[in-house]
């Protein structure tokens, strides 16, 4: 049976790839900070485990791979994150560094881990869960948001090539997804003024994408035409406009 960690499990993105992983037979992980709906999810599926924790903290990221670094690691699930929105000088520090713990350092203590481990048996896949964000130049009023990303996505692509290079068979990738109808909104302070995908289509759209090697994934159409714009419009350019519909975000 095939095993598999999914950080962030218990809403959104990471509770999809749960109930999919699950049907596809693997035995999971599941780890979030909320145990009551951690426990929820696991009495819906067949082979799962949970662990409670606030990967924010560093400590816990190290006890998390304790417990997998003995087994046979086929499929990690590097998501847990969040965001928020608002005039920089006005936000929160202490959610924004918080939101810097996970987004970052979490996830780079994870992925460091779990490749090293996964190079040494020349096998396995690392899924990274950026956003459409990180490929932006910068992101007024989600500002440290979508430096956040930036990092996840270059990290990413970096780290790919050098795999690539040795001729590793390990998987690294990166989920860049734009709207998801998911929880992220509410914990953000924003309503979406996209069209969002639903997370059955994106994790649905980014596992194929994973099978076929795919080091960016963009599970959206709209996204995948404005990532492209950001690549041609100047910077500047780029920046306002992304300002523009960031200020749509708002609630009223």
């Amino acid at each position: 049976m095939k095993y598999a960690v999914i950080t962030g499990a218990s809403s959104g993105i990471g509770k999809e790839f749960a109930k999919k992983l699950d049907k596809q037979g693997y035995q999971l992980l599941l780890v979030a900070r909320r145990k009551d709906r951690l426990l929820e999810l696991k009495n819906e599926l067949k082979n799962a485990e949970i662990y409670v924790a606030d990967l924010s903290r560093e400590d816990k990221c190290y006890e998390l791979f304790d417990m997998i670094k003995d087994k046979k690691l086929d499929l990690f699930i590097n998501n847990a994150g969040f965001g928020d929105c608002g005039e920089f000088i006005e936000t929160d520090l202490e959610k924004e560094k918080q939101m810097i713990q996970l987004n970052i350092k979490a996830l780079h203590i994870l992925m460091k881990l779990v490749l090293k481990k996964m190079v040494k048996e020349d096998d396995g896949s690392l899924l990274n869960v950026a956003s459409s964000a990180g490929l932006m130049p910068g992101g007024p009023y989600m500002s440290t948001y979508y430096a956040t990303k930036s990092y996840v996505t270059s990290l990413t692509r970096g780290v790919a090539r050098e795999l690539k290079e040795k001729g590793s068979h390990v998987y690294l990738g990166c989920l860049c997804p734009g709207p998801v109808h998911t929880e992220f909104n509410q914990v953000a302070n924003v309503e979406f003024s996209l069209k969002g995908i639903t997370p059955q289509y994106c994790v649905d759209y980014t596992l194929k994408m994973m099978k076929r090697g795919k080091i960016t994934i963009v599970p959206s159409g709209i996204m995948k035409a404005a990532t492209t714009a950001a690549k041609i419009v100047p910077a500047t350019l780029c920046v306002i406009l992304v300002a523009y519909q960031q200020k749509k975000k708002f609630y009223k």
